[in-house]
């Protein structure tokens, strides 16, 4: 998709259109706008229709949208982040991953699996305890970034074939993160979900990159990122065609030592009331401790998020990777059942 020249004051407007109005007059204005060659996203609501423009205002501006049928007004989009925030629509997002919704405010996402793919029977045996249980997809690292050089860094492509046989097996979407460009081809082909890890949340070429492979993708807060950060850097992915971006919570870098991270629940209501897009919380790099996982995923369910994504293994003592943070997959099911009951208190169910 068409970009503005980097030269280019950014600065969105938006084309409010009346309740009601008939598709041949958004697309007039759709192909009126796309002509001057700013950036068009057209956002349908229950009600109304909105259209963003991102380019030059004054070329906006200029065009006398106001006149056009079907046309109540034009305003401009105060936020740094554009095609992120509320102001771009007058919904919550939702959309379907291989059957499941997330989004919309009715369903909770439940996306669960070993941190790193070690081996084919322990992927799919914890896919199969998650699926049974009521997981909606399965996460599962192939390519992972490590701390240190010397650390288990995954089974690359062979993690991918695994990840294959699990999603046959159990019929769950497959969430798997995409660490460098040079991956891209390979996540693209099997993954339904292409996370973006904390670490490459500022990775701007990265995100392009994600954004240009037509697939959801679940973008990860980075570790000191103010949330205006996490916004915008959901704009690199956004700006390239791909609409269905969801945003995970996975805890901050605070002075407090007690917890691996510090959980920002305060982030959840916020975004849901910044940004159109579904949110989802990682408590398991948060807490460090599958003791606190639980209690944290309870309350992420309690303050509105719209999943949770979690680490599962079969044998944590002995798993290669983010052992003392992982559930163990024999007790999934109480997890689940416990962390739905808790979003069942603002009337929503597990997809």
């Amino acid at each position: 998709m068409a970009w503005i020249a980097s030269h280019t004051i950014v600065k969105p407007m938006m084309i409010v259109m009346q309740p009601g109005a008939p598709e041949e007059a958004v697309e007039a204005v759709r192909e009126r706008l796309a002509a001057t060659g700013v950036h068009v996203v057209v956002m349908p609501g229950e009600l109304t229709t909105a259209i963003g423009a991102i380019g030059d205002p004054e070329g906006v501006i200029e065009l006398g949208l106001e006149g056009m049928a079907g046309v109540d007004r034009v305003v401009p989009i105060s936020r740094p982040y554009k095609l992120a925030s509320s102001e771009l629509s007058d919904h919550a997002s939702s959309f379907e991953i291989g059957g499941r919704t997330i989004g919309g405010g009715e369903t909770f996402c439940l996306i669960a699996g070993p941190c790193t793919v070690e081996s084919s029977a322990q992927t799919l045996s914890v896919a199969a305890a998650v699926r049974a249980g009521g997981a909606s997809m399965l996460r599962g690292g192939a390519f992972k970034p490590r701390t240190s050089p010397f650390a288990f860094k995954g089974l690359g492509t062979a993690a991918l074939e695994i990840l294959v046989q699990a999603r046959e097996e159990t019929g769950l979407p497959i969430v798997t993160e995409l660490l460098d460009a040079s991956h891209a081809e390979a996540i693209e082909a099997i993954a339904d979900v292409v996370q973006i890890g904390a670490r490459n949340m500022q990775n701007y070429a990265l995100l392009e990159v994600a954004g240009r492979l037509g697939k959801p993708v679940l973008l990860k807060r980075g570790l000191s990122s103010s949330l205006d950060e996490l916004l915008m850097a959901a704009d690199y992915v956004l700006k390239e065609g791909t609409e269905e971006v969801i945003l995970c919570e996975r805890g901050i870098r605070t002075f407090e030592t007690a917890t691996r991270f510090t959980l920002d629940l305060g982030a959840i209501p916020w975004l849901k009331l910044h940004t159109h897009l579904p949110v989802v919380v990682d408590p398991s790099h948060a807490a460090g401790d599958r003791a606190l996982v639980e209690p944290m995923s309870r309350a992420a369910a309690a303050v509105g998020a719209d999943g949770l994504i979690v680490e599962v293994h079969d044998d944590p003592e002995h798993a290669r990777c983010d052992g003392p943070q992982s559930l163990y997959s024999s007790h999934f099911a109480a997890f689940a059942s416990d962390v739905a009951a808790h979003a069942a208190l603002l009337g929503k169910r597990l997809a």
